[in-house]
């Protein structure tokens, strides 16, 4: 029999936090229940699109991972466009990126780099991507200066973020034709063959294999071969009621966002900084940092690199047209601090990737400027971040 993961146990939380609210329970209550209803839900959603990969094939596969790499997160941020919390919205997507170039993989070079030293990976793969993620930061945050001499026609500053948002689909489509097309490289002395994986070719650059690809990768390219799981069957019925279940704690977990806010005095951008992306990823988190401690760190910085591409040029691009559905104005401008937080952790990344290898102290520094960042988000008045 096989293994139950012990994330699937949590999904106990979901049922529970849904019958909370209704009972009119504590708003800081159902906010922890539904967090912890939401870290299982994501999960089984990137287990399912994995497994239905295996049936689809690689090209169908991927398409499948790339778009659905980050749907728990996508669910959350369109249920709080719904109920108008746009600064949530941008500060989740601003926590995510940050969150996965300094959280998480400063926890994956700590802890593979203390088990196995000094690792090495393919420095072009990782590189592109890297190089990739700095320009969509660049590409996010020219609306963010240039809205300043906007603000005053709302209109153009509207048309302006959507045309942007065209721009980053595009390149995210061409980053997904080219993961599709390209050929992986496989230079074993520039890589170092003992690092290499053997099951499987190293991952081409581009989101388009993104974060899920790479869980998917490191969790069937083990020594018994790659098998599915689950049958095609069960692999559809669990992503449909999954995905119903993350959208129904979802709304749970906004509705309690704004009375959490006023009883503990933090702030909305606080809680989308930090929380709300610790929620819609952990689960892919996980994945990265125990590959890494396998000594496959090519697989570690697909999540990581992965997942912040498919967030800045996939995801935010996307909710800005979903906004306009719901009667909002999600505009892709952000304030000062997230965009120096963003270049700063884009730089150190792209400078850790380029060299084509990783050490523990390079993720301890990752850690401490991720600790600065949260400790910095923490004390900033809500007065300041509003947009």
């Amino acid at each position: 029999m096989p293994k139950i993961p012990v994330l699937y146990y949590l999904v106990i939380f979901a049922p529970i936090a849904f019958i909370a609210d209704n009972a009119g329970v504590d708003p800081i209550i159902v906010f922890i229940l539904s967090a912890l209803g939401l870290i299982p839900l994501a999960k089984l959603i990137g287990d399912a699109t994995e497994e239905l990969a295996i049936y689809t094939g690689p090209k169908l596969g991927g398409l499948l991972n790339a778009t659905l790499g980050n749907a728990a997160e996508l669910i959350i941020t369109i249920f709080a466009i719904q109920a108008g919390l746009l600064e949530l919205v941008r500060a989740s997507l601003t926590g995510s990126i940050l969150g996965n170039l300094l959280l998480v993989l400063g926890l994956s070079l700590v802890l593979g780099g203390r088990k196995h030293g000094t690792q090495v990976f393919d420095k072009r793969t990782a590189g592109l991507n890297a190089t990739l993620l700095l320009l969509a930061v660049v590409a996010l945050a020219i609306p963010s200066l240039f809205d300043r001499a906007l603000v005053e026609t709302p209109n153009s500053e509207l048309l302006f973020s959507e045309g942007v948002a065209v721009v980053l689909i595009v390149l995210y489509a061409l980053s997904v034709i080219y993961s599709f097309t390209a050929k992986p490289a496989h230079d074993a002395a520039q890589v170092g063959a003992k690092n290499v994986p053997q099951e499987v070719p190293a991952p081409v650059a581009g989101p388009a294999l993104s974060a899920v690809t790479g869980e998917h990768a490191a969790a069937h390219t083990e020594p018994h071969g790659h098998h599915a799981k689950w049958s095609l069957r069960t692999s559809i019925i669990i992503l449909v009621l999954a995905t119903i279940g993350t959208a129904v704690v979802s709304e749970t977990l906004v509705g309690a966002v704004e009375p959490v806010v006023q009883q503990l005095g933090l702030t909305e951008f606080f809680l989308g900084i930090i929380i709300i992306p610790l929620v819609g990823n952990i689960a892919e988190h996980l994945v990265a940092v125990q590959v890494a401690m396998k000594n496959k760190m090519e697989l570690s910085l697909a999540v990581s690199l992965g997942s912040s591409l498919q967030i800045s040029l996939f995801v935010a691009p996307v909710l800005v047209f979903i906004s306009l559905l719901f009667g909002q104005r999600l505009l892709l401008v952000f304030n000062d601090f997230e965009l120096i937080a963003l270049f700063g952790a884009t730089l150190i990344a792209a400078f850790i990737a380029l060299d084509g290898e990783s050490n523990w102290l390079e993720g301890a520094i990752l850690l401490g400027i991720y600790l600065i960042v949260a400790l910095a988000f923490f004390f900033l008045p809500a007065t300041v971040a509003i947009h």
